[in-house]
């Protein structure tokens, strides 16, 4: 189902300049550019970030965790807590890091609350279950926080039943969808929310689940 757009958060625009930021290199990309790196798409999902609703199925599809456990995302996420969900690789050079860091400080947000911060590799091929845990070390993911890969076939059906499939991995845009409950419906956020926000975003949701 496609997504239902909702009137723009006005805090999400605040969050804009300081997600660019983060940007790692950001001041020196002209200088030196990483050819790599799509720093003109996180350029571009500055500019506004959008919220809509839409209704997700979770498809039962083999995940392998970043601890090398095979689980299903509805095996997962479907004991009643909220979700926090995004797309990232750990090549990626811009986009990534930024989703990464805010889910950080977002996990930092929600410390004592019983909420899964979900991150699903869309590049499997190359992000193995160890290189997502040292990836998740790097940003010092905790249990709450976990990373997922599989085959090829199993990320771009979850990409697709996100409707977030962009043909190739360079290509990607920032996006994280956030639900209450299982049942509920999905919030999309197209674009860099900051942590703040997105908490704030989690708890009205909860409160009115």
């Amino acid at each position: 189902m496609h997504p239902t757009p909702s009137p723009t958060h006005p805090a999400l625009a605040l969050a804009l300049a300081g997600a660019l930021a983060l940007l790692p290199g950001a001041a020196r990309a002209e200088d030196a550019p990483d050819p790599h790196a799509h720093h003109h798409h996180a350029a571009g999902a500055m500019k506004r970030a959008t919220r809509s609703t839409a209704e997700y199925a979770l498809p039962s599809v083999p995940l392998v965790r970043d601890d090398g456990r095979t689980v299903t995302l509805p095996g997962e996420l479907t004991d009643g807590a909220p979700v926090v969900l995004d797309f990232i690789f750990t090549s990626c050079t811009s986009i990534c890091p930024v989703m990464s860091r805010i889910f950080a400080q977002l996990q930092d947000r929600l410390a004592g609350e019983r909420v899964h911060l979900v991150s699903i590799s869309i590049d499997p091929e190359q992000d193995t279950p160890e290189r997502l845990a040292e990836y998740a070390r790097r940003f010092h993911a905790g249990p709450g926080w976990r990373h997922y890969t599989g085959t090829a076939q199993a990320s771009l059906a979850v990409q697709r039943a996100f409707e977030a499939y962009r043909g190739d991995k360079m290509d990607h845009t920032p996006v994280t969808f956030l639900r209450a409950a299982p049942g509920r419906p999905w919030v999309r956020i197209d674009g860099f929310a900051s942590a703040d926000e997105l908490a704030h975003e989690l708890h009205e949701l909860v409160a009115t689940r």
